[in-house]
């Protein structure tokens, strides 16, 4: 995905806004970017390009920005934003196809038994403190789908080089014994 075509989501995102939705999101934006430099935004391309500069939005970098238009109640806009993030995500290097099918049941696997200890899986994968809290606050009531964004997210950091065994060896660090366990027992059987 081009940067090209990054802009062309936000210009439409930009041109999708009301007035009064572009105000609220300068005022949400209050202690991103300064009062003067505020005051001059008359659209939200403008806006972005702030943020931008500001390291708060980019290709991949599209949370802060996903997360103001759901607080102005514009979840659509949110998505067309978060649509791009994954078609990016998804045309960037990825795993060879065999371990692209093992992760895909490990995550399964993963996501339908972990429960509440999915953050610190994540940090033993190298999750960022503020990257789980984003997606923390994004399913804050469904933990399946918390576990099952956290594992995208560590996918998306690691590209070509996310591996199931990797996840196993973090879950063996968890204490998740028996969750490895099966992992590995359902692997032998799926992938022989």
């Amino acid at each position: 995905m081009s940067s090209l075509q990054f802009n062309a989501v936000l210009l439409d995102i930009s041109n999708s806004l009301s007035a009064s939705e572009l105000e609220q999101i300068k005022y949400l934006c209050k202690d991103d970017i300064g009062k003067r430099d505020l005051e001059k935004i008359d659209s939200g391309l403008k806006l972005f390009q702030l943020l931008t500069q500001r390291n708060k939005l980019g290709a991949d970098n599209t949370e802060h920005v996903c997360g103001l238009l759901r607080t102005i109640q514009r979840p659509d806009l949110s998505e067309k934003l978060q649509n791009f993030d994954c078609e990016r995500e998804n045309s960037e290097n990825q795993p060879p196809e065999p371990e692209r099918e093992k992760l895909g049941i490990a995550t399964e696997f993963i996501s339908e038994s972990l429960g509440r200890g999915w953050r610190k899986l994540g940090r033993k994968l190298g999750l960022k403190e503020t990257k789980l809290e984003s997606i923390s606050l994004r399913h804050p009531t469904d933990l399946e789908e918390t576990t099952v964004e956290m594992l995208k997210e560590w996918r998306k950091s690691r590209g070509a080089e996310a591996r199931t065994d990797d996840l196993i060896k973090a879950l063996r660090a968890c204490g998740l014994n028996l969750t490895a366990d099966k992992i590995e027992e359902k692997l032998k059987l799926t992938c022989q």
